[in-house]
C-alpha cells in the first residue's frame, strides 16, 4: 500500500493531475479530474493467460493482423485464442536477461513479494524501457499498491509504445472509476472496447457509465 501522509495530501493530488493530463490524447480528454479518496475494493487488471502460443518474430506486421483478426473473431474461444497470441507477442524481448528478470518479477507477483517484483520490473524498464510490457507490470503493481500517480505515468509510457494495448487501456478506466472521475473512466473503457470488444466485464462497466455519466435513453 502507498503510504499516506495527511500534509502531503494536496500535492499528492496535485501531482496526480499533473500525470492525468501527461496520458496521450488516444487515452482520454484533458480536463480537471475530480478525486474521491479512498480507493474501492481492489479489482483484477486484464494480464495475460499463464500459458501462452509460441509467436513468430515478424513483431509489427503480426500484431496488425492479429488486432483485425480480434474484431473479426466470431465467438469468445476464437477471440481469447487471438487474445493470447496478442499478449505473447507483448510479452516478446530480444533481450535475455529481461526475459529472465519477468519471469522472477511475475514468480515474486504469485508469492505476492509485491516489493521485490517492484525491484525486479525496474531493473527491466531500466534496461530495455522500449519492452512495453515491463511497463504494463508496473503500472499494475502500483495501481495495487494504490500508487495511482506512478501507475498513471506507467500507464502513459505503455500507451506512447502501444496505443492498442487494451489492458492499460482497461487499467486507466480502473483508476478514473476509482477516483471518480467517470466520464474519463468511460472514455478509456470505450477505448478498450473498440481494440478488443471481448474483454471481460468491461462492456458492463460501459454500459452502468454510459448511464451515470450520459443518462438513459428516452
Amino acid at each position: 500500500m502507498a503510504l499516506r501522509f495527511p500534509g502531503a495530501r494536496n500535492c499528492r493530488i496535485a501531482v496526480l493531475a499533473a500525470v492525468m493530463t501527461a496520458v496521450p490524447a488516444a487515452a482520454f480528454a484533458q480536463d480537471d479530474p475530480r478525486v474521491i479518496p479512498p480507493p474501492k475494493a481492489q479489482k483484477k487488471l486484464p494480464e495475460a493467460p499463464s500459458k501462452l502460443p509460441n509467436v513468430g518474430a515478424d513483431r509489427t506486421r503480426g500484431l496488425d493482423f492479429l488486432f483485425g483478426a480480434l474484431k473479426a473473431a466470431p465467438d469468445e474461444t476464437s477471440a481469447k485464442h487471438v487474445e493470447a497470441r496478442i499478449w505473447a507477442l507483448w510479452m516478446q524481448t530480444p533481450s535475455d536477461t529481461a526475459a529472465l528478470l519477468m519471469l522472477r518479477a511475475k514468480a515474486a507477483m504469485e508469492a505476492q513479494k509485491i516489493d521485490v517484483a517492484m525491484k525486479l520490473l525496474d531493473a527491466v524498464v531500466k534496461l530495455r524501457p522500449d519492452y512495453v510490457e515491463a511497463w504494463n507490470r508496473r503500472a499494475t503493481l502500483y495501481y495495487l499498491k494504490n500508487d495511482y500517480t506512478r501507475s498513471l505515468e506507467d500507464i502513459r509510457q505503455v500507451l506512447i509504445r502501444e496505443p492498442r494495448h487494451f489492458g492499460a487501456l482497461a487499467g486507466l478506466g480502473m483508476i478514473m472509476q476509482d477516483i471518480g472521475d467517470e466520464k474519463r473512466a468511460l472514455e478509456a473503457f470505450r477505448k478498450a472496447l473498440a481494440v478488443n470488444p471481448h474483454l471481460e466485464k468491461v462492456p458492463d462497466l460501459v454500459k452502468t457509465l454510459t448511464e451515470k455519466v450520459e443518462g438513459r435513453d428516452i
